[in-house]
C-alpha cells in the first residue's frame, strides 16, 4: 500500500469538514476519489499535500508515518498535485517553469539554460509529448498547459500524483492521450489520485474508488465490481428527503427563444421558453449553464445561432441592449460581480434602473426611497436605514438588494446565477417563495445552481449540461439528484 489515511479530522473555526475520513491507494493505481461539491475531497488533499495541518488520525506513505506533513515534505515524498486551476506563470518559458525554485547551475552559480532544455526535451519524448521547452506558457494550448503541469510532477519523480478534474478543458483526442500517458505511467508504478465527475471516464481509466459524502467517508471498492448507479447512489444519498414547494401554474405565450446558440463553453442550445415559466439550469462546474447565461446577458459574445426576446432577435456582447430588451442578470459570486462596497444600500439598489435609463443627470433621492421601501417589505430585507452601507448587511439580506436592484428595471425575464449561494437556509426559503410568487405575476425565470433540490422546489422543467451542450431536458417529475447526476457526469452513456 503506498497510501494509508485513517481518521481523519479536520475543521475550520470549529465546524468540521472532514470527520473520521479514511483513503488507501495501491502502488501503481488509479485511485477515483469521488463526492459532490463540498463532500470534502479537495480538503483531505490539502492534508495529504500539507496546505492544512490534520486535527487527528494518520498517515503513513509508502510505509513510514508521517506526523506533521508540509508542503515541502510533501513533494520530497514524491506527492504531486495537479489542481483543477494550473499552476503556471504565463509570462515564463516551459522550460523555466518546470525549473522554477529548482534551476540547474554551472560551476560559476549560474543558470545552465541549455542543460534544463535538453533534459526538458527529453522528459517530454519520453511521455510522448509534443511540447517546445522554449515557448512561453502563455501561448500554450489548455491541454498543453496541462501535461505540462503532469510532465513538471513526473519530472521530480513524483510516485503519486493527485488530478483534480484533469480533463475540463481537454477535447476528446486530448482525454485519450492523457490516458495513454496515465496508463503508460501506471506499468512503471506510478500512482494517481483521479479526481472527477465524469462517470464515463471515471470507469475508463481508474481501478478503484472511494466515495466522501459531507465529509464523510461512505465507501469504496473496485470498479470493475459496481456500476455507474450505483456509484451515483453513494454520492447522493437520502438527498430527496425535503419539501416540494412548487405549484403547478399556466404560462403564457413564448417570450425567450435560443436558436442553436454557440458561445464561450457551450454550444448548439436549442430552448423555448414561456412567459411565466421556471426554467432550472445545471451540470456540473465548467459544463456551460452559468457561461451561458453570461453569454445571454451579453457579458460574453455568441459564435453561432441566435437569441430572441418577444421575436425579436438581440446583438450578441451588448448588456445594455440586452437590459433594454427587458432581461437582467444576478451574478454568481456576489462579493466579485455585484457588491459595490463604497455605496448605500439605497445606491447598490437603484445602480441597474439608472445605468439602464440614464434619463437625467438628477437623482430623486425621494422617489428612490419610496422604491427602497417597497423592496424592503416585498423582499423582507432586514436592514436600518437606506443609507447603511450594504456590507453592513448579512449575505442573505445582500442577496436580496441585488434582487431588488434588477427587479427595480422591470425586467420581464430574469437571469439567476447561483441566487442563493453561500446564504443560509432560512434566507434560501424566502427566495424560492419569491421566485414563484414572481412568476405568477408574468416574470419568467431561469435559474443556474448545482444544487438540484432548490431546483426542486421551483423548476417547470430543467436543462442539464454536460461539457457544454443540454445533454437532458426533465419535466419537474422527473427531476431528483440521481437522475440529474446520472446525466451531468453522463453516466447514462458509460
Amino acid at each position: 500500500m503506498l497510501l494509508e489515511m485513517k481518521n481523519i479530522d479536520k475543521a475550520f473555526n470549529g465546524v468540521p469538514v472532514l470527520k473520521k475520513v479514511q483513503l488507501e491507494v495501491e502502488a501503481g493505481e488509479v485511485h477515483a476519489l469521488l463526492g459532490e461539491n463540498g463532500a470534502g475531497k479537495s480538503t483531505l488533499m490539502n492534508v495529504l499535500t500539507g496546505v492544512y495541518p490534520l486535527d487527528g488520525g494518520s498517515i503513513i506513505f509508502d510505509g513510514q508515518s508521517q506526523e506533521h506533513m508540509t508542503i515541502r515534505k510533501s513533494e520530497e515524498l514524491g506527492i504531486a498535485f495537479v489542481h483543477q486551476e494550473l499552476n503556471l506563470f504565463n509570462d515564463m518559458t516551459v522550460y523555466e517553469n518546470i525549473f522554477l525554485g529548482k534551476e540547474i547551475v554551472n560551476k560559476f552559480g549560474k543558470c545552465n539554460k541549455r542543460e534544463m532544455i535538453r533534459r526538458a526535451r527529453e522528459l517530454f519524448s519520453q511521455l510522448d509529448v509534443n511540447i517546445d521547452p522554449t515557448e512561453k506558457v502563455e501561448d500554450l494550448k489548455t491541454s498543453e498547459k496541462q501535461l505540462l503541469e503532469i510532465s513538471k510532477a513526473l519530472f521530480f519523480q513524483a510516485k503519486l500524483l493527485i488530478l483534480d478534474e484533469p480533463t475540463t478543458a481537454l477535447n476528446n483526442d486530448e482525454i485519450d492521450h492523457l490516458f495513454q500517458i496515465i496508463g503508460n505511467l501506471k506499468k512503471k508504478g506510478t500512482s494517481f489520485i483521479f479526481i472527477s465527475h465524469k462517470m464515463p471516464e471515471i470507469f475508463r481509466i481508474s481501478d478503484r474508488y472511494t466515495v466522501f459524502r459531507n465529509g464523510e467517508y461512505i465507501a469504496s471498492g473496485r470498479i470493475e465490481e459496481t456500476t455507474p448507479e450505483e456509484v451515483t447512489r453513494l454520492l447522493v444519498g437520502n438527498a430527496d428527503s425535503f419539501r416540494d414547494i412548487y405549484e403547478v401554474r399556466e404560462s403564457g405565450e413564448s417570450i425567450l427563444k435560443l436558436v442553436d446558440y454557440s458561445g464561450p463553453g457551450f454550444s448548439h442550445i436549442d430552448l423555448d421558453i414561456k412567459k411565466g415559466q421556471i426554467v432550472g439550469l445545471t451540470g456540473l462546474q465548467g459544463a456551460g449553464s452559468s457561461e451561458l447565461m453570461q453569454c445571454m446577458f451579453g457579458i460574453t459574445r455568441s459564435t453561432g445561432g441566435y437569441m430572441e426576446m418577444e421575436g425579436q432577435k438581440i446583438p450578441p456582447a451588448s448588456t445594455h441592449k440586452t437590459m433594454v430588451s427587458g432581461i437582467a442578470m444576478l451574478a454568481s459570486n456576489r462579493k466579485e460581480n455585484s457588491v459595490i462596497p463604497d455605496m448605500s444600500l439605497l445606491e447598490n439598489m437603484y445602480l441597474a434602473e439608472h445605468t439602464l435609463s440614464a434619463r437625467s443627470f438628477a437623482i430623486h433621492k425621494k422617489e428612490e426611497k419610496a422604491k427602497y421601501e417597497k423592496y424592503k417589505k416585498m423582499l423582507n430585507i432586514k436592514a436600518q436605514d437606506s443609507s447603511d452601507s450594504i456590507l453592513s448587511l448579512s449575505d442573505g439580506n445582500q442577496q436580496k438588494v441585488f434582487l431588488a436592484r434588477w427587479l427595480n428595471t422591470n425586467a420581464d425575464v430574469l437571469l439567476l446565477d447561483n441566487p442563493t449561494q453561500g446564504i443560509d437556509v432560512g434566507a434560501k426559503a424566502e427566495i424560492y417563495k419569491l421566485i414563484l410568487e414572481l412568476s405568477k405575476e408574468g416574470k419568467t425565470i431561469l435559474i443556474n445552481t448545482l444544487e438540484i433540490p432548490e431546483i426542486q422546489k421551483i423548476a417547470d422543467y430543467c436543462a442539464v449540461f454536460y461539457e457544454g451542450s443540454i445533454i437532458k431536458i426533465l419535466q419537474h417529475q422527473e427531476i431528483n439528484e440521481e437522475t440529474v447526476m446520472l446525466y451531468s457526469t453522463n453516466a447514462s452513456q458509460a
